[in-house]
């Protein structure tokens, strides 16, 4: 009996993709995990700065996201 892949938590599906390498309906489960995937939403986009001001304050930001980032990598640790 085929498994009902919508109703998966992506963990299920990744192990089931995993597990089931090779298989007939390895892309349709595939396709439901990549479907799931919201890389975009926790990107943060930096245009060309126009300025020499623009340009400092991306770097400024830029700094800024490197250090929360790794205080957050040093706190779970």
């Amino acid at each position: 009996m085929k498994p009902n892949f919508e109703k998966m938590t992506r963990k299920e599906l990744r192990e089931y993709a995993i597990a089931h390498r090779g298989y007939e309906d390895i892309d349709e489960v595939l396709n439901i995990l990549y479907s799931r995937r919201s890389p975009d939403s926790e990107s943060i986009w930096f245009h060309p700065p126009k300025t020499k001001e623009e340009e400092q304050e991306q770097f400024e930001l830029f700094n800024r996201i490197i250090e929360e980032k790794t205080r957050k990598k040093e706190a779970e640790s």
